[in-house]
């Protein structure tokens, strides 16, 4: 069985944890078998059953644990090379102040004092499993019962800034993933003068909306607030996979809730913020962002694929990525933010 050395839980560690010696090569969980994966859970004190199920995850690996005491739990196994130790105690930090603030939010276990473990080349962290099912978003009542916990989120994340997250940016999430697509292989070279000339144009509207409204508060957010990262039970919802928190405007966490024409988001909008501004007051202004945002993510989606298709889980589960007819909905996408962002912002 492999030893396991835990990493400090604590974020302000008088000198930062050494970072891994990560391997950031194409297939990062190529050693990733069943058996290291309980090895992993066992050696931090917990008795498997042998039970092991691959949840819904790919650019991490994620498993549910069975104990031989009947429960399980969830293994998470982060990607080598993304985040910093730093970043994703920070993650871990975020996640248990939620907690303790009485919101819905899974936070890591501590585990002989720490929540980000190291098994030689591998990091993980264990969660208590909480099960649940898809929010139904066209009921009233749940939105603004999700409006309010985002509320509540928001208020606790503006009272700090994160020092080791990401930011949410142009830079970071458009002009990076551009860039990244136009310098690759994966472009049919047809497609190029196309893809090349929307992709500018939606990057200077994009510029141009943020310019408009001028500085935007960024606060602490979950970051990838959609509905599968919500879990509904009797007792209402609870918030996993802070992954992706970061520092950015609030309206992320809401525009992604939002679904069909304009009158259902109108509609969606209006039911969350009367929940959010229950224990927060939300800038309206920022609703102008919603289209850049959502232009920034297909950016960004469209680059993400295209860095991790050397990993064999990619090509599996996402086939109909890098075919002509992929690259050639893409622009047309893009074309259609072009006119979405022309648009007046959603109001309530």
């Amino acid at each position: 069985m492999a030893r396991q050395r835990p990493i400090s839980g604590n974020v302000a560690l008088p000198e930062p944890p050494p970072e891994l010696p990560v391997n950031p090569g194409d297939t990062p969980f190529a050693t990733l078998t069943p058996e290291r994966i309980l090895d992993a859970v066992e050696g931090l004190g917990f008795v498997s059953n042998g039970r092991l199920l691959a949840l819904n995850s790919y650019e991490n690996r994620v498993y549910r644990v069975g104990l031989e005491d009947g429960s399980t739990l969830i293994a998470k196994f982060y990607r080598a090379a993304r985040w910093t130790n730093e970043a994703i105690l920070e993650e871990h930090a975020f996640a248990q102040e939620l907690a303790d603030a009485e919101l819905p939010v899974v936070p890591p276990m501590r585990v002989a004092g720490h929540t980000l473990q190291l098994d030689a080349d591998l990091r993980y962290a264990l969660f208590p499993n909480r099960p649940g099912r898809a929010p139904e978003l066209d009921d009233p009542d749940t939105l603004r019962w999700i409006g309010r916990f985002l509320g509540r989120i928001h208020a606790r994340g503006g009272v700090a800034r994160f020092t080791h997250r990401a930011a949410l940016t142009q830079a970071r999430l458009g002009d990076e993933s551009v860039r990244f697509v136009l310098e690759g292989n994966f472009l049919p070279a047809e497609l190029r003068p196309a893809y090349t000339s929307v992709a500018q144009a939606a990057l200077a509207q994009v510029a141009a909306t943020f310019d408009a409204i001028g500085p935007v508060r960024g606060i602490r957010l979950h970051g990838d607030c959609h509905h599968g990262n919500i879990l509904w039970t009797s007792a209402g919802p609870h918030f996993v996979d802070l992954d992706d928190c970061m520092q950015g405007p609030a309206v992320q966490d809401l525009w992604l809730l939002l679904s069909g024409d304009r009158a259902d988001m109108t509609r969606q909008l209006t039911l969350l913020l009367a929940g959010y501004e229950e224990f927060r007051e939300f800038d309206h202004g920022e609703l102008a962002l919603i289209e850049a945002l959502r232009t920034l993510r297909i950016l960004h989606y469209v680059a993400w694929l295209a860095r991790r298709w050397a990993d064999p889980a990619f090509p599996l589960h996402f086939p109909w990525f890098n075919t002509q007819r992929y690259w050639q909905d893409h622009v047309l996408a893009l074309r259609e933010q072009l006119a979405a962002m022309d648009e007046h912002a959603l109001s309530v």
